[in-house]
C-alpha cells in the first residue's frame, strides 16, 4: 500500500535522467532556469509549442499532448490530446491525472470505437475513483493527500471536431479570424469553476440553501467554506538600515518565523507568509477528497483543513463542464494554460501575442509576457524576478503551464484519412513512443541546472 504512493512520488519527484531531457536538445525541450520550454514540434493538425515555468518549491502544474491513435484498435480515433492539471496543495494529484486520464480516455474511446463527450467524461470520472483509492489506501500514513486537489483541463481535436472539457479555473482560448476585417478575435471556450465568479457562487449556493458558510469572502477574495489561502504581506524599504522598528514587531506580533529577504532593484523586499493555509476557490476539481467525502474531514487530517462541522454531501463536484464544436476554416489556434497566464493576460492580449508573432515559441513568449507583468505589479524589473529562487518565486507569481496547438485548415479538412505523427509529449521534458506512459516528471530540478 505504501509503496504504491512512494511509487508515484518517486516517479513525480526525481530529476529527469539525460535519457529523457537535457538542456541543449529542443527534441523534448530546453531548460533555463525554472523555465522548460519546447518552441515548436508538430501534432496531426499542425504545429504546437509548449512552455511551463515554475514558482512553487514543488512543480504542482503537469501537462501533456498527444497526438496520433486515441484508442487502441487500429481503425478508432485519430487526434490530438491536450492536458494541462494545475495542483493544489501539493503535487500528487496532477502527477496521478497526468498519469492516468488520456490512459483512462483511450480506454473508452476503444470500447466505444469512437471519440465523444461520454467518452471523456468516463475518464474524467475513473481517473477521480482512482485517485480516491489513493487516498483510502494512504489515509493511515500519509492523510494530507486528502487535501491535495488538481484542476483538470483537456482538449481533443478529432474528426474535425473539438472537444474542450474542464475543472477548475484553468482556460482554453481559441483565437479565431473575423472574415470581414481579418482581424483574429479570442474566443474562450472553458466553463470556469471559481467562486470569485458570481454565477459559480450562486451555483454551490443552490446545491446547499442550508449552508450559508457555503462560500465566504475573507481578505477580499471568495473561498468556499471560507478556507483560506497564505495571505502574504509586501514590507519594502530603500536600504537594509531600514529593516528595524515595524518589521521586527510585526513579526513579535504575528508570531512569524524570519522572512525571506530578498534584494531587489537595491531595495529590499521582505515577503512575510501569515498563513500558510492552502485556499479553496475552486468549487469542481479532482482530489480535494476532504471535501467530498466525511469520512476523511476528521483526524488524522491536520486540523488546519478540517471543516468545524460535518457535511451531508460532497461540497466540491468532480463533473466536467464540456463543450462540443466543429472547427471551421477561419479557426487559427488554440491557448491552453493554468491560471497563473490568465492572472497577468487577459484573452486577447494572449491572442494578440499569439498572432502578432511567429508560431515557433509562441508559448514561452506568452510566459515571459505573463512574468513581465508580475514583475511589473511588483514595480521590479524582469531580470530580477527571474533571479527568484522557486518557493519564494511563488509570492510573485504561480507556475505557469501553456501550450499553443495551431490549427492548419488543410489538415483538419482531411481529418478522417489523415495519420499524422504520433507523439507523447510531458511538460518538464519527458516524450516517450506512443503507446507507452511516461513517468510523471516533477521538475524540481529545473532550477538547478
Amino acid at each position: 500500500m505504501l509503496a504504491k504512493l512512494m511509487n508515484l512520488l518517486k516517479a513525480c519527484w526525481q530529476p529527469s535522467s539525460n535519457k529523457y531531457a537535457h538542456a541543449g536538445s529542443d527534441v523534448i525541450g530546453r531548460k533555463d532556469g525554472l523555465l522548460w520550454y519546447k518552441d515548436s514540434g508538430q501534432h496531426v493538425y499542425g504545429e504546437f509549442s509548449m512552455a511551463m515555468v515554475q514558482a512553487n518549491n514543488l512543480l504542482e502544474d503537469q501537462s501533456q499532448l498527444e497526438t496520433g491513435p486515441l484508442s487502441s484498435v487500429e481503425f478508432g480515433p485519430y487526434g490530438t490530446f491536450v492536458g494541462v492539471y494545475d495542483g493544489h496543495g501539493g503535487p500528487e494529484t496532477s502527477c496521478y491525472v497526468n498519469d492516468h486520464l488520456f490512459p483512462h480516455l483511450k480506454r473508452f474511446a476503444t470500447e466505444q470505437q469512437s471519440m465523444s463527450a461520454d467518452v471523456i467524461r468516463k475518464a474524467y470520472q475513473a481517473t477521480e475513483e482512482g485517485f480516491i483509492s489513493l487516498v483510502t489506501e494512504q489515509w493511515p500514513v500519509k492523510p494530507q493527500i486528502a487535501a491535495v486537489g488538481s484542476c483538470c483541463l483537456v482538449g481533443v481535436i478529432c474528426g474535425g471536431m473539438l472537444y474542450i472539457a474542464n475543472l477548475g479555473d484553468s482556460r482554453a482560448v481559441l483565437g479565431r479570424v473575423v472574415k470581414a476585417t481579418g482581424e483574429v478575435l479570442a474566443v474562450q471556450l472553458s466553463a470556469e469553476h471559481n467562486v470569485g465568479i458570481e454565477p459559480v457562487r450562486q451555483e454551490l449556493q443552490s446545491m446547499h440553501p442550508d449552508d450559508r458558510q457555503i462560500v465566504v469572502l475573507k481578505h477580499n477574495v471568495w473561498r468556499v467554506k471560507g478556507l483560506i489561502q497564505g495571505l502574504v504581506v509586501f514590507l519594502r524599504a530603500k536600504d537594509s538600515t531600514q529593516k528595524g522598528g515595524l518589521h521586527e514587531d510585526l513579526i513579535a506580533l504575528q508570531g512569524l518565523a524570519q522572512p525571506d529577504i530578498i534584494s531587489v532593484t537595491g531595495s529590499i523586499l521582505w515577503v512575510l507568509t501569515i498563513d500558510d493555509n492552502q485556499g479553496q476557490q475552486i468549487s469542481r476539481s479532482i482530489g480535494d477528497v476532504y471535501l467530498k467525502r466525511t469520512e476523511f474531514n476528521r483526524e488524522p487530517l491536520h486540523v488546519k483543513f478540517r471543516l468545524r462541522e460535518p457535511f451531508k454531501k460532497p461540497i466540491l463536484s468532480s463533473e466536467p463542464s464540456i463543450t462540443v464544436q466543429p472547427l471551421q476554416p477561419q479557426d487559427q489556434f488554440l491557448i491552453f494554460a493554468s491560471d497563473g497566464l490568465w492572472e497577468h493576460l487577459s484573452n486577447q492580449e494572449a491572442v494578440d501575442i499569439v498572432q502578432n508573432n511567429p508560431p515557433n515559441g509562441s508559448a514561452r513568449r506568452l510566459v515571459k509576457a505573463a512574468l513581465q507583468e508580475a514583475a511589473k505589479k511588483r514595480e521590479m524589473r524582469y531580470s530580477d524576478l527571474k533571479k527568484i529562487d522557486r518557493g519564494v518565486r511563488r509570492h510573485f507569481h504561480d507556475d505557469i503551464t501553456v501550450i499553443v496547438v495551431f490549427l492548419d485548415s488543410n489538415l483538419v479538412s482531411r481529418a478522417s484519412s489523415l495519420k499524422g505523427p504520433s507523439l507523447s509529449l510531458r511538460g518538464g521534458g519527458v516524450n516517450v513512443p506512443a503507446n507507452s506512459l511516461a513517468p510523471c516528471t516533477m521538475p524540481t530540478q529545473l532550477g538547478a541546472s
